[in-house]
């Protein structure tokens, strides 16, 4: 392993962790505001103490720490990961940094700042504020964990098809900041990374919410949120399908060599046929054991049959490592067609008997299916990033120029901390989601309806 590579699976390693939980707090924010709507319609219909307005409090409550910790791991995280272009590819902000620096400033001061000052109303305010100014707080965390996706996928999408810029002496500077934001991935790549994170929470909160009803731990609040989420996954899905469709036709027009690579495709050629499985093989340059339908890349890439599609052959040294690729995007849209399956046949089950009637076994199934979010987006990551190679700058910069010149020994030794640090904390993260489901507050402490008096605030004031 050189010293290139192990910065390349370092850098790898903290963003693979980091995007775990920005893919579940970006969704599950504004999941919890329609839990916020629909408790204050409850109570205006039926009363603040009816049933359906406690119960849709509870989903509100339990699922707000969730985010909390959720925020916290992410926040912590990302610092982490920002630290990297200094450390590991000081060349990319020398030559790039007058296009990343803004970008990453701009999610700072309109995302990060936001999120950050009324966080802490939407934790601690439930009646110590006004209902709209709990609402309001809401929505504006909601509307941060957004812009955060906006303004880090603006850069991301820029590094993969670069627009709006001039180079002057190898350095980039902005000549439209139009062009570089709304760069000709960029809408593609954020409609496709919300919809991920609509996944990605909805089928945390119907995994957990069913861990919950197998454990007899469940509250009102439960069925409520178990409802929302696979309502929520089966109008995601197919329109993930979709847009992952319009994503792959951006892709072959300006990433051709990517999509050789997603499709197994080594040489140019009209009519090419669709690779379900097999088995690529860089050193004899086709795919061994291959099981394919005739015309299908062809008819899926370009919506034509006969068009031509190009081989890596036309890419020599240009293009990606094909399995990494090839195999990251089986899986993903395996777990895709996994979780259509899962989403539509829940949706039909509570239609049929609702949340309480759902058998045990399709109550497994459900937690069993907790964390496939994650696991679809880690290998749509490794697609993107993986499939982006040798360019750090599509086109432009290769990383192979920017990289630090360390020894490959301390990127490898602090490498192996950080995957030891970073496995800790998931399994630390899982573990206190387990325990959360299985010891549920029944509701708030401080519950929206009534105002805390100075006493139940200071606890060292005189009880009456």
């Amino acid at each position: 392993m050189d010293a290139l590579l192990a910065a390349r699976i370092q850098f790898a390693a903290n963003i693979s962790f980091h995007i775990l939980f920005p893919t579940i707090t970006i969704a599950l924010c504004w999941l919890l505001l329609f839990f916020r709507i629909r408790q204050s319609l409850a109570t205006r219909r039926e009363g603040a103490e009816s049933a359906n307005a406690l119960a849709w409090e509870q989903a509100y409550y339990f699922w707000t720490k969730v985010f909390a910790l959720t925020f916290a791991l992410g926040v912590v995280s990302g610092i982490t990961m920002s630290f990297q272009f200094g450390t590991n590819w000081p060349g990319f902000m020398e030559r790039a940094g007058n296009i990343a620096g803004p970008l990453l400033g701009y999610e700072v001061l309109t995302a990060f700042f936001l999120e950050a000052t009324f966080l802490g109303i939407m934790l601690f305010g439930r009646g110590r504020v006004s209902e709209r100014t709990h609402f309001i707080a809401t929505l504006l965390v909601a509307l941060g964990t957004t812009l955060s996706a906006f303004w880090i996928l603006a850069l991301n999408s820029w590094m993969q098809t670069p627009a709006g810029y001039t180079l002057i002496d190898g350095r980039f500077h902005a000549q439209d900041w139009w062009a570089i934001v709304f760069n000709p991935s960029f809408p593609y790549r954020l409609g496709h990374k919300l919809l991920a994170s609509a996944l990605t929470a909805s089928f945390l909160v119907a995994g957990l919410s069913a861990w919950q009803l197998l454990r007899r731990t469940a509250t009102p609040g439960t069925h409520k949120a178990l409802r929302t989420a696979i309502v929520t996954a089966a109008v995601a899905i197919p329109l993930q399908i979709w847009m992952g469709d319009l994503h792959g036709l951006n892709t072959l027009a300006h990433q051709p060599a990517k999509i050789a690579a997603i499709e197994g495709i080594w040489h140019t050629e009209r009519g090419a046929p669709l690779t379900l499985l097999g088995w690529p093989s860089e050193k004899e340059g086709r795919t061994l054991y291959a099981v394919q339908i005739p015309k299908g890349a062809s008819l899926i890439l370009a919506h034509d049959a006969n068009a031509e599609l190009q081989g890596l052959e036309a890419f020599a040294g240009k293009h990606p490592p094909v399995a990494p690729v090839f195999w990251s995007f089986r899986v993903m849209v395996g777990i895709g067609l996994l979780m259509l399956a899962v989403a539509w046949l829940s949706a039909w089950k509570l239609y049929r008997v609702g949340s309480a009637g759902l058998p045990r076994y399709w109550l497994w199934t459900l937690a069993a299916m907790t964390f496939s979010g994650w696991v679809a987006t880690l290998a749509g990551w490794y697609v993107t990033e993986i499939g982006r190679q040798p360019w750090i700058v599509y086109g432009l910069v290769r990383a192979a120029d920017v990289v630090a010149d360390h020894a490959t020994g301390m990127v490898v030794t602090t490498l192996v901390a950080y995957l030891v640090v970073y496995a800790l904390l998931l399994l630390a993260y899982i573990g206190v989601l387990k325990y959360m489901a299985e010891h549920p507050t029944p509701s708030s402490p401080v519950t929206p309806h009534t105002q805390p008096n100075r006493a139940s605030v200071n606890p060292r004031a005189p009880q009456a």
